[in-house]
């Protein structure tokens, strides 16, 4: 199902993005952070198990972590923020209640900027405020019988919850502004952001009112979704739905609804808790945080070159398109790569030249092996000395693709396999006229043809002297040898 291009009604959506951060120890004790393969139950201890007697302890890396997504927001950072309990029951939460915060995050009042079929639009950010995770539960058949099992592994893990203004007006918004959060998560390495892994998960608020109503429609809760092409399918499933429940007179009730991946449609659960229901009040076990000026100050400077402006340098100062320059900043380790390939020359031609190896051979190579940069055996440096010998002359284009095929198989270098396959470039005037005549002698009709006043035919000759050397041949000259003996 999905929306329909023309409706009387506005959509507003707000989204709440809950980011696991990549620390080494959980939120409040020193239990490793890491649990992607360890066995259930395995890394816990006393405070993440929730026992009685057990102080929290206050993981200042995961404070850094969420200031500096904050800052690249462009965030207020108050000077005081605090934590709460938030009080709810489930088997998941072994502690009875989950440490949050409500009234004072540490993040406010910040924007990210998206753009949707060529229109930019600023999102805004209402808080980004810390927050542990829960436990894992697996539902399961064990000796016939239907049971659910608890791992507490994940219990405690440092997460932050990211909440946006209700200034998304259309799934695909929704879905740029989710990339866009996800990419910068990636950027300053704070967290993996993968959402199959559960290291981001987003509930969607959305609602629907009449054109020209200053009064939101009823908000109504997406949860379940496991990546961002299901916010934005679940989202045009519910705008869907929800017309068609006030088309029919229906009244829409604050609700909680989930996703179901196999029937690709939204499912009530329950009726949507208020913030009165989790009953919050201030964490007695921490003190409140006080952030110093010169500490967010530190912060702040360790914050690298973000991705638009980064994105902005490449175009202005090497000339790429928007496009080459968008690609390359989709990632901090694609953009690092590429600027490590520039060699010493940084030159707008040269940083075509290596942008389009990048962007054709280097990621469809990736690809097809289904692998990720950094699995790649060939080195930003193999590939400037690579680009180096095409330049100079030394090989033609077409043996350098040859030759970068040779390299990201093996990781070996380029002069190497140029001088064990004997692909220097052929440029002897005396070696190619004998090419040449060849060619020109097996090929009457193309040379009739060009005489004739088909210049396309002089590509059919030069194709010839390519395939009898290799591909070796230096085009130049051999473009020019032919143009000489034809004329």
């Amino acid at each position: 199902m999905t929306v329909a291009t023309e409706t009387e009604y506005e959509v507003v959506i707000g989204l709440e993005t809950h980011i696991q951060l990549q620390t080494a120890s959980k939120m409040f004790c020193g239990c490793s952070a890491d649990y992607a393969n360890a066995a259930p139950n395995s890394h816990v201890c006393p405070v993440c198990l929730g026992m009685p007697g057990v102080l929290p302890v206050i993981n200042s890396k995961a404070i850094e972590y969420i200031i500096k997504l904050g800052l690249a927001l462009h965030c207020e950072i108050p000077e005081y923020s605090k934590f709460d309990r938030k009080n709810y029951f489930y088997p998941d939460l072994v502690k009875g209640y989950q440490i949050s915060q409500f009234d004072l995050p540490i993040c406010i009042n910040g924007w990210l900027e998206i753009e949707v079929e060529g229109r930019r639009k600023r999102i805004g950010i209402t808080r980004i405020h810390q927050e542990e995770d829960t436990g894992k539960l697996t539902h399961t058949n064990l000796n016939g019988e239907e049971v659910t099992l608890v791992d507490y592994n994940r219990s405690g893990v440092p997460l932050m919850e990211c909440v946006s203004e209700p200034d998304i007006s259309t799934p695909a918004e929704a879905r740029a502004y989710l990339t866009k959060l996800r990419q910068m998560v990636r950027w300053l390495g704070i967290g993996t952001g993968n959402m199959d892994e559960g290291a981001l998960r987003c509930d969607a608020n959305v609602s629907i009112m009449p054109k020209g109503s200053k009064v939101f429609g009823t908000k109504i809760e997406i949860k379940n979704m496991n990546s961002i092409s299901a916010v934005h399918e679940a989202l045009g499933f519910e705008i869907k739905r929800q017309e068609e429940e006030l088309q029919a007179g229906a009244v829409l009730k604050q609700q909680t609804r989930g996703w179901d991946e196999e029937k690709r449609v939204t499912v009530f659960q329950r009726l949507k808790e208020g913030s009165s229901d989790y009953r919050y009040f201030p964490e007695p076990d921490l003190p409140p945080l006080q952030l110093q000026a010169d500490y967010l100050a530190q912060i702040r400077t360790s914050l690298p070159e973000l991705p638009e402006a980064r994105r902005d340098r490449f175009i202005q100062e090497y000339d790429l398109s928007l496009y080459e320059a968008e690609l390359l900043t989709g990632s901090r380790a694609t953009a690092d790569w590429f600027e490590e390939s520039l060699g010493e020359e940084k030159t707008p031609q040269r940083a075509r030249a290596t942008a389009n190896w990048i962007l054709n051979e280097l990621f469809a190579h990736l690809k097809e092996k289904g692998a990720e940069l950094d699995e790649a055996k060939i080195q930003p440096r193999q590939l400037a000395s690579l680009i180096d010998l095409v330049q100079k002359g030394t090989i033609t284009p077409k043996s350098a693709k040859e030759v970068f095929e040779e390299m990201f198989a093996t990781g070996r270098e380029a002069a190497e396999i140029v001088k064990e396959k004997g692909l220097p470039q052929l440029s002897d005037e005396a070696a190619l006229a004998t090419v040449v005549d060849k060619v020109i002698a097996e090929s009457p009709k193309a040379v009739a043809d060009f005489r004739a006043g088909k210049e396309a035919s002089l590509n059919f000759l030069i194709g010839g002297v390519m395939k009898a050397t290799r591909g070796t041949a230096n085009k130049d000259v051999v473009t020019r040898l032919l143009r000489e003996k034809l004329s």
